[in-house]
């Protein structure tokens, strides 16, 4: 899943304001996995990204970039490395400042429809399946690793979905261009991490017949890997976080040694019902997913947990033309759209106020 504000605000923040941030410490055992977000705010409003970034940067020692690549730009003639710089280099600045980690994680296909190319493609009639459109994915990846020295880098997004889902063709598309962009990147930078991420509630059969099907063929297809994403949205499938299996993340890599991190994902904190779906949830389920996914994570010794959205959505602000599909996705905060704490957010404190384990 990916949530897209196109062309709202550029990412440049030239100082910032923080507000103190202290929590009680309710375990000391160490956590192998950095924890952050992407930056997001409930309405494309300049201040409230400023405003949820203060606030998610005292409790985070990681940050993530995870977005579809900006085809409208690059089709209309803009440079990646203008792109970049003017859009992530002020935010990554910011990060840096505060000794996080950089996780880039870039999407060539609908963040939002895994049976499709990406929206502005499927209007220019276009595809990743096409060598032009390939070759500006493999630039903009470059720039991306040149301009911002990411130490993880991810060439596409659930990538098990989008085979079991899409046309032959985008999955073709999008495995060359990933693996040709890798080549790329590794002949100049020998240290970045490279991953991709996979859907691990597909993988488990949610959606997919009911069977562990596994994810095998997603380092088959990419053997540049060197981490493993996953995404994860169990309350489509599962009725309490309860029931999400502690070895959810760790059975996708046994016998093999990969690390892992929770890419994206989350549990709503309200009831759904949106296009004959309809999912019960309380702030309460929320808090217990926290609680779940922190057993989880170090049940597969993660190396990183991460949250898209840091701010549940403002609906009735999204931009026209945004898919409804984003309804499902807009109780994730652990804020409110006025930046109320939910119940979740004490849980995710305390995880973070675990010592972080030496070398991670």
């Amino acid at each position: 899943m990916i949530v897209r504000f196109r062309n709202i605000i550029p990412f440049i923040i030239v100082s910032v304001i923080l507000f103190s941030c202290t929590k009680k410490k309710t375990d000391t055992s160490l956590r192998t996995y950095r924890m952050g977000f992407q930056n997001f705010a409930p309405r494309p409003d300049f201040n409230e990204y400023v405003q949820s970034l203060n606030m998610w940067a005292t409790r985070a020692d990681a940050a993530i970039i995870s977005v579809q690549l900006p085809w409208d730009s690059l089709l209309a003639g803009v440079t990646p490395q203008a792109y970049i710089t003017n859009n992530y280099s002020g935010v990554v600045n910011y990060w840096r400042a505060k000794n996080f980690q950089l996780w880039i994680l870039v999407d060539p296909a609908d963040g939002l429809d895994r049976s499709s190319d990406a929206p502005i493609l499927v209007a220019d009639n276009k595809s990743i399946a096409q060598t032009p459109i390939q070759q500006l994915y493999r630039n903009y990846v470059i720039a991306l690793d040149t301009i911002l020295h990411p130490e993880h880098l991810g060439f596409a997004l659930e990538t098990n979905l989008i085979k079991g889902q899409s046309p032959d063709s985008i999955y073709q598309g999008i495995k060359l261009a990933a693996n040709e962009a890798a080549a790329d990147v590794r002949a100049v930078d020998a240290q970045v991490k490279f991953d991709v991420s996979v859907q691990v509630d597909y993988a488990w059969g949610y959606g997919n017949g009911g069977s562990f099907v596994g994810v095998d063929q997603v380092f088959v297809d990419f053997p540049f890997i060197q981490e493993l994403g996953l995404s994860s949205y169990p309350y489509f499938s599962f009725t309490d976080p309860s029931q999400v299996p502690l070895n959810y993340y760790s059975r996708l890599v046994i016998g093999r040694s990969i690390p892992v991190f929770a890419s994206e994902g989350g549990w709503t904190s309200a009831n759904i019902n949106a296009a004959g779906t309809i999912i019960n949830s309380t702030p309460q389920k929320q808090q217990d997913y926290i609680n779940r996914q922190e057993l989880i994570l170090d049940s597969a010794k993660a190396i990183g947990w991460f949250s898209l959205t840091f701010t549940d959505i403002d609906l009735s602000a999204i931009p026209a033309g945004t898919p409804a599909d984003l309804n499902y996705f807009a109780y994730l905060g652990l804020v409110d759209i006025n930046f109320q704490p939910k119940p979740a957010l004490s849980a995710w404190d305390a995880a973070f106020q675990r010592p972080l384990q030496a070398g991670h």
